[in-house]
């Protein structure tokens, strides 16, 4: 019952929303989907939203990456579409400064509550704790981001939704996955990348 709970859940009820085509962008009905998140692991115990003492250990080699991943990006940016390399922060410093600020806040640490702390505990029954739950984490997570309609989105979300999935399995801090998500979020709208993961207000 709980595989055909996550397939109706992350598959049947995500993909209903692309294709309805929801007015206002996701960014309400995730943050409404995270509180309740919020209420169910509060309510199933051993719940800790933080865990403060996993980052310390976990930033160096996770900073290392992020910077190893956004020199590539950077690079695949000036190769193949030069003209939008850095060009939120050149053309737009305001919303680019607003997105630094906001987007770990609305979008990244709702988006780690439903696809890492709900997702990896609710369905551990069907997929376990290891490589099979975080290809579950990482599927949900790609196919969710078919709402920006290309290709790039769902590869690079897939791609993400492992690195994260794992990360947490390893510290069980939702600090340390949202701040690895964060990085990769804002070297995406900083490099020139940001056209592929935005799909109107309220959707970073």
């Amino acid at each position: 019952m709980r595989l055909l709970e996550y397939v109706l859940v992350f598959f049947g009820l995500v993909g209903l929303y692309i294709a309805v085509h929801v007015p206002g962008g996701p960014i309400p009905i995730l943050l409404l989907a995270a509180v309740a998140v919020v209420v169910y692991l509060r309510r199933t115990g051993g719940f800790a939203p933080f865990r403060r003492s996993a980052l310390r250990p976990a930033l160096p080699g996770m900073l290392l990456r992020w910077a190893a991943v956004s020199v590539l990006a950077v690079v695949a940016v000036a190769v193949v579409d030069r003209d939008h390399l850095f060009d939120l922060p050149r053309r737009e410093p305001l919303l680019w400064l607003a997105v630094i600020v906001f987007y770990p806040l609305v979008s990244v640490y709702p988006q780690e509550l439903l696809f890492r702390a709900f997702l990896l505990r609710r369905y551990a029954p069907v997929f376990g704790t290891g490589l099979g739950a975080a290809a579950a984490s990482a599927a949900a997570f790609g196919f969710a981001h078919l709402l920006f309609g290309n290709v790039l989105a769902v590869l690079a979300t897939i791609a993400g939704g492992w690195l994260f999935a794992r990360r947490y399995q390893r510290t069980r801090s939702l600090l340390v996955v949202s701040v690895e998500h964060a990085l990769y979020g804002i070297t995406i709208f900083t490099v020139g990348l940001g056209q592929y993961f935005y799909h109107g207000a309220g959707s970073l």
